[in-house]
Parts: C-alpha cells; structure tokens; sequence
C-alpha cells in the first residue's frame, strides 16, 4: 500500500524515464531518511515507422501526468517540486508557435550511421574531443544533427528550438524553455570547461546555434506547474525543479560513497563505468581511450565510459521470445549460474551489438568470426554476456585508475543491474574488490535528492550520499577464488579485441 508523508516529510516527484521504461516515484524525506514509493511504472520503448525508428513523444508526456495525477490521488496534492529525468543525446525540434516538428529520433536509428566519419570530414577528432571531451558514438547528438543536415531535413531548417527529451518534458510541463547541464554535455556540444555551448564547433560544422537555449546547472527551478496541468492533475501549481536531467547523473548522486576511492557502475540498459572529478580530463589518453567528460551534479565531472550494458540481455530475452518461450530475467540468470563458466566472450561494445535484428544470432557470428565457438544454448549466452560485460568493466576501470593515478577500492552498482547478482558477484570476482550493490531506484532517488538540493533541504552531495546510506538496504559482493581464471579470460578478451 502506498504511504502518505507524514507533516514532517517533505514531498518530491520524480518522473524517471529510462530507454526501456519509466516510472513516477514519490519521495518522502524527513530531513535524515527518504523514503520512496512508485505510483506508475509504463513503457517507454521506441516506435519504427517505415525505416525509422522514433520516440513517440506525446505518449510519453501523457504518462507522465498520468503519474502526477496518481501521484497526487495517492499520496496528497502537497509535493514540493517535481523532477524529470531521461536518458541522453536525443531531441525535439520546436518551429514557430512552438509546435513540435515530427516525433524525436531514437538514438539506435540507423540514420545515425557513418556520421562519425561525417563529422571527421569538417573537423579533426582531436578539435572535436578537444571542445568537448565526451566520447565518440555515432548517436551523440552532434551525428544526429549532422544526420539531419546530410539528409536536407526540412526540419531542421525551420526549427526555432532544439529540446533534449527532459527539457521537452519541462516545457510541456511549465512552458518555460532551458537545457539542463548534464543532458545537454551528452550531445558533444557543450565546453565541460566553461560549461556552455561549443559555439565554435558549431560553426564549424555548419549546425545552427540559433536553436540553443541557455543551460541551467541541475537544482535549478526551471518553472511552475502550469495551471491547465495542476488542474487537470489534481495536484498544486508545484515547482519543476532540473534534477541531473540525464538518468545516469542522477544515478551517480545516489551512489552511497563515503571515501573518494571509488568507481561507480551505473548498471541498466547501458553500463556507465566511471569516477567523478572535479575538473574534466581531456588529453591524448582519454581521447584515445574513448572516455567522456559529462557533467555531473553540484560541480562534478563524470569522468566515465559507456559500456554496451544489460542491453545485451534485453534483447536476447526478445529474441527468445519471438524463437522459444518468455524468460523472465531471473529464469535468465539462473540458467546463466547453471551454465558452465568461462566459455565464449564478446567484446560487448562491438558495433554488431548496437541494434541487430536478432542478438542471439549477432552473439553467434561474432563468436565464430572470432574463432570462438557459439554458446551452447540460453544459458550459455547470457553467461557470455554476463562475464564479458565484467571483464569489459576491468577494461574501464584499470583505465580509470590510470587517469587517477591511484587504484580504486570499491565498486557501487547503481540502478536496475545491482538486482543481477551473478553480474555483481563476476564483476566482484575479476576486479578482485569488493562491490557494494545498491540503491536499485538509484535514478530516481538521486533525482529526488538532487530537489532536496534545490528546494534547500540539503546543501551537499556529501549530505545526500549520508541520506542514501541511511536509507536504502545495500548488499555487498566479496571476491572469490578463481582469480587465475578470471586473468585466462581477461586475457582472451584482450585478443578477441584485437582480432576483431
């Protein structure tokens, strides 16, 4: 059943939306402990019209007022402030009169494809990386836009505003238009430096800027409910206040670190490996490592990088649906802990895992064009994930303790992954440290602190932090014993890189 906050609790919404479902989440925080329930959970996958494949927008903008209204029916009009979350990179374009000119993209369209190269053509990798520091991938925002310009979008000529999806949200919410930090650095057209838009860059490559609105840092209120909505919600006209507006910044403001000795892994359909920093790190090793530079909450750096995540098992559940039967993902894991270990590995960042039609078949032909064997079946192919998501994890981090300069003590897994134990436990096991699992509603917890931030209820990240270990069960995952193994695989890992 759902509690009501009590008159010493303070009331929060976070309306938390990841690439393969979103949720509305009430926070009630007394000033020391949080606690949360969900009022809505609902879909939120894309929709391929023809050969693209898009976000349906409007629906998703329903489901959020849905989840206000839930929220308020349940739990009192009363809240707070509301904050909105998404993933990153993708966009609205807004024309004259603010009407929303076509559905938005999602970033796994194969328009997106070739536009690195693209990019490359009118501005060396080194300038591009130099101005940005985020990491190359052929979705970021930049490529999409360039996308759209190759294409003579009509679109794109007319559009008077670009709206990240939570900034979108926003304005349909409040009517006011901003972009918040941290979703906005995702696109690879921020400075992380002097955190605003890359004009130069830009220019360079011939994108318009007219279509920029001004960046707010997350805490910031973007506006008031507006009345029409309030109504029709049953709620009052509450402010909306810009969490880290990209799911994985707020994830990263509920991992319950106490030392600086850290590494999170922000564990769902993506794997987000990385350490906060106070400034961000752009040289010749990050660049050629692949890593990005995001901004984070209350000043940090999000110095990490995007590993292809439990995606892998996300879509060979789908595909065993369509051939077998419906695993659920903890049939899944169990089949995976019966299988034997150590068997085929993929380096799961490969471009064939990106949006294949069928991932246990794209799992079988990387395998054979590696001189693997196939897996042996469901099991044997979620083990094939499951390990070489952990050993592509050891990947990242030794490069972070690297940029560091110091090794890392302890791992946190935040979000939905931290409920995958064998994926904590392996991760564990190469890494040979500990790992703390936990908070699994990490986004949309961090969401909720980082209001208590804005609204002034809190006046630190550390203070948040201090409130996430107060208030959510963690588990931790100790070492085990087969360390030699775990380094024969690793190994085989770095050659199965280089073959391919």
């Amino acid at each position: 059943m759902a509690h009501a906050a009590t008159p010493a609790e303070a009331k929060f919404l976070a309306l938390d939306l990841g690439a393969e479902s979103g949720r509305g989440v009430v926070g009630a925080f007394d000033g020391e402990r949080l606690r949360i329930a969900d009022v809505h959970r609902f879909a939120t996958g894309p929709t391929r019209i023809l050969d693209t494949l898009y976000w349906d927008a409007l629906r998703l903008f329903s489901e959020c007022k849905r989840s206000l209204g839930m929220a308020a029916a349940s739990h009192g009009a009363g809240f707070e402030a509301i904050g909105i979350d998404t993933w990153g990179v993708d966009f609205g374009l807004l024309g004259r009169g603010d009407v929303l000119l076509g559905n938005p993209r999602h970033y796994r369209d194969h328009a997106n494809d070739g536009m690195l190269d693209v990019a490359f053509e009118l501005a060396p990798r080194e300038f591009i990386f130099g101005r940005t520091g985020i990491q190359f991938m052929q979705f970021n925002t930049l490529c999409q836009l360039l996308s759209l310009q190759r294409a003579g979008s009509p679109i794109l000529e007319i559009a008077e505003t670009l709206l990240f999806m939570p900034d979108l949200l926003n304005f349909w919410f409040t009517g006011v238009k901003t972009t918040e930090l941290t979703v906005a650095s995702t696109g690879q057209m921020v400075d992380p430096n002097t955190r605003s838009w890359a004009i130069d860059l830009l220019q360079r490559l011939r994108l318009p800027t007219r279509i920029l609105t001004p960046i707010i840092a997350p805490g910031t209120t973007v506006g008031a409910l507006r009345t029409d909505i309030a109504e029709e919600c049953g709620c009052n006209a509450v402010p909306i206040i810009a969490p880290g507006e990209h799911d994985t910044a707020s994830a990263v403001v509920a991992v319950p670190a106490s030392t600086t000795d850290y590494a999170y892994i922000s564990s769902g359909t993506w794997s987000l490996v990385g350490i906060e920093t106070t400034a961000p790190r752009i040289d010749s090793e990050t660049l050629a490592a692949n890593f990005t530079n995001e901004g984070g909450a209350c000043g940090t750096t999000r110095l990490l990088k995007n590993v292809m995540g439990l995606w892998l098992v996300q879509e060979c559940r789908r595909t065993y649906a369509r051939r077998l039967r419906d695993y659920s993902y903890s049939d899944l894991s169990s089949l995976a802990a019966q299988s034997p270990a150590f068997g085929p590995l993929i380096d799961p960042d490969d471009p064939s895992f990106l949006a294949p039609a069928d991932m246990v078949g794209a799992i079988a032909e990387f395998c054979a064009a590696t001189g693997q064997p196939e897996p042996d079946g469901v099991g044997a192919t979620i083990r094939c994930c499951l390990e070489s998501l952990a050993l592509k994890y050891r990947w990242v981090i030794e490069r972070l303790e690297e940029f560091r300069g110091g090794r890392i003590g302890t791992i946190h897994i935040v979000g939905g992954g931290a409920r995958n134990g064998l994926l904590c436990q392996f991760t564990a096991d190469v890494m040979q440290r500990p790992v703390i699992a936990g908070p699994v509603e990490a986004t949309a917890v961090g969401n909720i602190l980082m209001q208590t931030i804005g609204s002034g209820h809190l006046a630190s990240l550390a203070q948040a932090r201090e409130v996430v270990r107060a208030s959510f069960d963690l588990e931790a995952y100790l070492p085990g014993p087969e360390t030699d193994r775990w380094d024969d695989a690793y190994a085989r890992l770095l050659r199965i890189r280089d073959v391919n």
